[in-house]
């Protein structure tokens, strides 16, 4: 037999009547994930979904990497089928683990009898595999509380199964699951940590992203498209709707007070975002606002940028401080490409004195100078989209 992986279901099992909708979502994403490393038959049995190779050019290192990254599994291990008998069980750990048990200087066995008509209880089966383990490599001692190495055998319906730990993976809800949402990414370091969490509970996500040239350059248009193609293993496929953003901040900067600018951009940016969502049949907005982390985001200024749409604004990071937020950029693998020196619309321009307590009433009558309707209209006909796969 050959190695196959396994993928624990995580907040997917404690589902009721619509579960199966769920692991069949879930299995779709997998095979879609994996597609490009060979041809897998994926499947689901006993609350675990199986990837296993179905042909002998299959890249299974690079369809576990791809497994851990999918949303709605909460860990993975690569594992080795076996006959439903306890000698083949044993023959399977002592090969297929031999290198694990030979570097280790403690272990013992964990087992899981999913067949009830296996002839062994689990603790039966985990001290018979572990006694004649400890013959085979005699330098190993048994520790039940803090082992080097925990040997897992799993009976299941078609075969037993013995693997290592397994390792955690992405956690969360299978995306297309939470619905569709607009995430508006900039080149900064919060916005893709956002649209990673609410991807994480199942949202599958359109990005829209406002450029300004010639005030904005290039380097900084690829570096927003690199950061969504680096949310493409985490997020699955992204569009990312580039807007022209030029006209609408020059209009702002020329009819408008300057204290107002940054609040005044952000409602055109959250009116674009909406026009987007109505046209693609998405049902809420994503930011990476954090609460108080600049002059345009305390309660005050969300409450004016945020009052140009009726639709929910998910703002995922908005408790989150600076060092948490780094800290998922890191682990989604953003970060570095965030911190690259390629400022993005949101720095053109930028008021000396932002108002940080602003009143609707007040920023509603600046605009009346303003032709919103025809600003908008014109962004969105210069729109651009880029797809990623």
């Amino acid at each position: 037999m050959h190695e196959i992986i396994l993928c624990k279901l995580g907040e997917v099992a404690l589902k009721g009547l619509n579960r199966r909708s769920f692991e069949m979502k879930l299995m779709s994403n997998l095979r879609r994930r994996t597609a490009r490393f060979g041809r897998f038959r994926v499947y689901s049995k006993q609350s675990t979904i199986y990837v296993e190779p179905a042909g002998e050019a299959c890249d299974l290192d690079g369809a576990y990497d791809a497994c851990k990254r999918v949303f709605g599994i909460i860990a993975v291990a690569r594992a080795l089928p076996c006959a439903k008998e306890k000698e083949a069980i044993l023959d399977t750990a002592k090969t297929y683990l031999s290198s694990a048990l030979t570097a280790a200087r403690s272990f013992k066995v964990e087992s899981k009898r999913a067949d009830k008509t296996f002839p062994m209880t689990s603790i039966q089966l985990s001290q018979w595999v572990g006694g004649h383990l400890h013959e085979a490599f005699p330098h190993l001692t048994v520790d039940v509380h803090h082992p080097d190495l925990t040997v897992y055998v799993e009976v299941r319906e078609e075969a037993a199964y013995v693997h290592a730990p397994a390792e955690p993976a992405a956690g969360g809800l299978p995306i297309g699951m939470g619905g569709r949402a607009v995430s508006l990414l900039s080149g900064g370091i919060d916005s893709p940590v956002a649209s990673y969490m609410i991807a994480k509970r199942g949202v599958e996500l359109e990005m829209i992203h406002f450029a300004s040239p010639p005030y904005t350059s290039e380097q900084a248009r690829e570096k927003v498209l690199q950061l969504a193609r680096e949310l493409v293993p985490w997020c699955g496929r992204l569009n990312v709707t580039i807007v022209p953003f030029a006209e609408i901040q020059e209009e702002i900067r020329r009819n408008c007070p300057e204290d107002h600018f940054t609040l005044i951009m952000r409602r055109f940016m959250m009116r674009l975002a909406d026009a987007l969502a109505r046209d693609l049949n998405c049902r809420a907005l994503v930011t990476g606002e954090s609460l108080g982390q600049v002059a345009s985001q305390t309660m005050d200024a969300l409450a004016v940028s945020g009052d140009v749409t009726d639709l929910p604004v998910l703002r995922p990071v908005i408790g989150m401080d600076k060092e948490e937020i780094v800290r998922i950029a890191r682990h989604i693998g953003t970060f570095e490409t965030s911190i690259l020196p390629y400022e993005d619309c949101c720095t053109v321009f930028t008021p000396r004195h932002p108002k940080t307590r602003p009143h609707v009433e007040e920023v509603r009558e600046m605009e009346q100078a303003l032709d919103v309707e025809g600003l908008v209209r014109r962004a969105m006909e210069g729109r651009e989209v880029v797809k990623l796969r």
